[in-house]
């Protein structure tokens, strides 16, 4: 049985105080920040934030407390990362986790990726 197509993520706990300029700087990279609230992949985005948050904290028994009121967001990867049906390359990992490690204040995060139904993203047309 062959696993449904979907987007390669990073589950991530962001401090909304950087939220922006993170997002910025990952589209830069063609890295792309979805929060989880707000994703087209739940029905219900916030009540997924929510649990989803819990989950992230509760696995790590008081660690990472000072992240209970911080957005959770997906990061997946831009087409330029990928070459065909070819597996992501080390290297768009290692982009991922050390752009991750210049916000190391202000992030939590596990490495390793995870999956989420595939996310319909507008493209550029050329001509």
């Amino acid at each position: 049985m062959r696993r449904p197509p979907h987007e390669n993520v990073a589950t991530v706990l962001v401090d909304p105080a950087v939220l922006r300029e993170l997002e910025v700087h990952l589209m830069s990279l063609d890295l792309r920040l979805w929060p989880v609230a707000t994703s087209p992949v739940h029905e219900d985005g916030p009540r997924a934030a929510f649990q989803l948050r819990r989950r992230l904290l509760m696995a790590r028994r008081g660690a990472w407390d000072d992240a209970a009121q911080w957005t959770p967001v997906w990061i997946a990867f831009g087409e330029s990362w990928y070459d065909g049906a070819e597996p992501l390359p080390w290297s768009a990992h290692q982009v991922l986790w050390r752009t991750l490690e210049e916000y190391a204040g202000h992030v939590r995060y596990r490495l390793g990726l995870g999956g989420i139904p595939r996310v319909d993203v507008p493209r550029e047309r050329t001509a």
